[in-house]
């Protein structure tokens, strides 16, 4: 995990070496300046000349500005160094997710992949940043204190002995008790962020089912288990504080009425006051170094956890990856299924196709028709490789998918969805993902092949309108038919259009098949549809029926073979009859 994890420092080295370096050099001084503090009382009482005393109290005011410099310094390039490895770390994970295939993004969520590139790695790069300043500095310090301690104090050290042991003790009781807690906090974090995400795009749904204060009460479910787990660790980490407390006040009384004794006792031969205000110094900077110590096992503990789930993406490997000497250019839009079945996943018990044979050739129209659930879009998915097949093999342009380079197959495949995306940013922006060399003219096309310039040029700014983040200042007719020019742009041997045209009216959606077939004959089109009349003109229909083929052929031939088929053409057509009527 470390190893993982440390491959994202990489130009941060040298800020997080030169932290360890100055965070050396101020414990150092930090240790010596009690020394140098017991030695000028020690002369003033011994009645020394003030320029021996003026001496003594530069060299501390010197000793003390070089600390706060080493400090100063520290703290800045531990500050760059964490903040680095954070921004490595976000972008190796992210840089990784985009090579995820959709299997592995089923693997982990949307939302727990948020988690883990926000909290997770927040609290990742706070442990760093106590790893290299203050798990340095801590053990130094308690380990320094505690020589200087014996080197000055003498039998006044002795006080340690009992204090130390009892300040370990209760800092570790204190850091187990509170990890189950703290460890149960990042698994409810992506139920939050799985309730906030559903809120938010769902949130016209919500609102037309007046579910406010469903989601509400939802949302408060799983607020309320975060914080009860916070407060439960919180509690119990709040008792770090009387622990220290207690023993700081207890060295303080044992060594001042030792060290008073000692000094009264001997006349100052055994201990002297100097070395009493050594003593009480060294005896907090070894407390504050065990206190500190505490939280570090606290913070890299609860941190633990956020790595784990880290590393989980950075060795997550993707299921599609490119072969070692891919094929890099699609002859053309022929698509061959060869006893092809699939499940999402290896573990699932039915498959979601299964036993499909099919031969589309180049340039033809072809239409994909069933029920809800029958994979239709699981069908069209293993065309540009989104998945890989379970058993059998898809072939394009006569070629194997898995042979192909993955871009270079995608980029010949355009598939438009019906619930597709559009960014924020202008219109013109969100056609330029389909090419983003495309000239003007070219998008003026594409656009009107796709019924979409007639209501862009009813905007005031045009193809420079400002599409809102999800499109949502555009209505759904209007989102598809933008995204079906952005595929156009593509060029593509095939485009798949998966019912991506749902939410236009019949006669815009005649239109748009009607300029497939004349401006794009060469490219293969795939058309899912739940309206018949969508698919009905095409050179080939396919009928699904639970993850199989129930039919194939044209729409005169289904209606004669095909019970699917014709049922719903029947509905439809008799739909129609008694809306007119009525």
């Amino acid at each position: 995990m470390i190893k993982t994890l440390i491959k994202s420092v990489r130009e941060y080295k040298l800020p997080s070496l030169l932290t360890l370096i100055f965070i050396m050099g101020e414990v150092v001084i930090e240790v010596l300046i009690p020394f140098f503090t017991a030695d000028l009382v020690n002369n003033i009482k011994a009645g020394a000349p003030i320029e021996s005393v003026i001496k003594t109290g530069v060299l501390l005011i010197a000793l003390a500005l070089i600390s706060l410099c080493c400090g100063g310094i520290a703290a800045i390039t531990c500050a760059k160094a964490s903040s680095g490895f954070a921004k490595n770390l976000r972008h190796d994970m992210f840089i990784k997710i985009q090579d995820f295939s959709f299997a592995n993004i089923d693997k982990f969520s949307s939302t727990s992949l948020v988690t883990r590139l926000t909290t997770d790695v927040t609290h990742v790069q706070m442990s760093y940043m106590m790893i290299i300043r203050t798990a340095i500095r801590s053990p130094m310090m308690f380990i320094f204190s505690v020589v200087m301690a014996y080197t000055m104090g003498g039998a006044l050290a002795t006080s340690f002995v009992v204090v130390i042991p009892v300040l370990i003790f209760g800092l570790l009781f204190v850091s187990r008790k509170a990890m189950p807690a703290f460890r149960r906090v990042f698994k409810k974090y992506d139920k939050l962020n799985e309730s906030i995400e559903e809120n938010v795009r769902g949130m016209r749904v919500v609102k037309g089912f007046s579910r406010e204060n469903y989601e509400k009460q939802k949302f408060a479910k799983a607020a309320d288990g975060i914080t009860e787990d916070f407060t439960k660790a919180e509690r119990i980490v709040a008792l770090n504080t009387p622990i220290m407390q207690f023993c700081m006040y207890f060295n303080t009384v044992v060594i001042l009425f030792l060290g008073s004794y000692l000094t009264i006792t001997s006349g100052g031969l055994k201990v002297d006051v100097g070395q009493i205000s050594a003593m009480l110094t060294y005896g907090v900077q070894i407390l504050m170094s065990l206190m500190m110590l505490s939280m570090i096992y606290v913070m890299i503990t609860i941190s633990l956890e956020s790595m784990k789930r880290i590393c989980e993406v950075l060795n997550e490997e993707p299921s599609l990856v490119n072969p070692e000497n891919p094929i890099t250019e699609v002859k053309d839009g022929s698509i061959s299924f060869s006893d092809v079945s699939f499940k999402y996943s290896e573990t699932a018990e039915l498959f979601a196709l299964e036993d499909i044979n099919l031969n589309i050739k180049s340039g033809m129209t072809v239409g994909i028709i069933g029920g809800t659930g029958s994979s239709k879009s699981s069908l069209v998915q293993l065309i540009p490789r989104l998945y890989d097949t379970t058993k059998g093999e898809v072939l394009v342009g006569g070629v194997n998918v898995k042979n192909y380079d993955l871009n270079a197959l995608r980029n010949s495949v355009a598939m438009v969805l019906q619930k597709n995306q559009l960014f924020s940013g202008t219109i013109k922006e969100n056609l330029r993902w389909g090419n983003e060399n495309a000239t003007d003219e070219e998008i003026v096309a594409v656009c009107k092949l796709a019924q979409a310039d007639e209501f862009i040029e009813t905007f005031d700014d045009k193809y420079d309108t400002y599409i809102e983040q999800g499109g949502t200042n555009v209505s759904g007719g209007q989102k598809q038919r933008l995204c079906i020019a952005r595929a156009l742009l593509k060029k593509p041997k095939i485009l798949i259009l998966d019912d991506s045209t749902s939410a236009v009216d019949t006669k815009t959606d005649a239109l748009i098949r009607k300029g497939f077939k004349e401006f794009i004959p060469e490219t293969t089109k795939i058309i899912i549809a739940q309206r018949v009349a969508s698919v009905e003109e095409a050179d080939m229909i396919i009928v699904m029926d639970n993850g199989k083929i129930s039919a194939l052929g044209k729409h005169d031939e289904l209606l004669k073979t095909s019970e699917i088929y014709r049922e719903v053409y029947e509905q439809q057509t008799t739909g129609g009859e008694n809306d007119e009527n009525a």
